[in-house]
């Protein structure tokens, strides 16, 4: 290796991200109509699944990453199952830009979790009696483009109402 390649690997940014722990910080499963939903139906049930991630600090360079999950099945007016699933993970970030701490934070820390936070939701629906509900992979970059679209409307209606 020459000098100015061993230059070169010394002054390269050494960008990192840690996990240092991931758990539930709060899990809720009802089955309110178990037997009514066994009987043979024609309709099968609607399956709605809102899923959200919130981030916030927790010592230097250190982060608390949460993966919302709410999925609820149902016929007409009755609810088979309902599952409310809060999984976190800490996550230490070295060297990250503070322009890039965001996407970081909301992109690669629940795509990190969500393997974890999926089997959980199909391991509770299974043993509650349903088959497992299997949660399809989430594009996270667009839930953040999202995010931040969302975002940027509501600091444009806010300051469209103000003047």
């Amino acid at each position: 290796m020459t000098d100015t390649t061993a230059d070169a690997a010394n002054e390269a940014p050494n960008y990192g991200i840690t996990i240092n722990a991931q758990y539930v910080k709060d899990l809720s499963f009802e089955n309110p109509n178990f037997l009514a939903a066994m009987q043979p139906k024609s309709q099968a049930p609607e399956v709605q699944i809102n899923l959200g991630v919130r981030a916030n600090s927790v010592g230097q360079d250190s982060y608390e990453v949460i993966l919302d999950v709410r999925a609820q099945a149902g016929r007409e007016d009755k609810v088979d199952f309902l599952i409310e699933l809060a999984y976190a993970g800490v996550f230490t970030l070295t060297g990250i830009p503070p322009e890039h701490l965001e996407p970081v934070l909301f992109i690669e820390g629940p795509r990190l979790l969500f393997p974890f936070a999926r089997a959980i939701v199909a391991d509770v629906t299974r043993d509650g009696g349903f088959p497992p509900l299997m949660l399809n992979p989430i594009d996270f970059v667009d839930l953040f483009r999202r995010r931040q679209a969302e975002v940027a409307q509501n600091a444009d209606s806010a300051t469209s109402t103000v003047n």
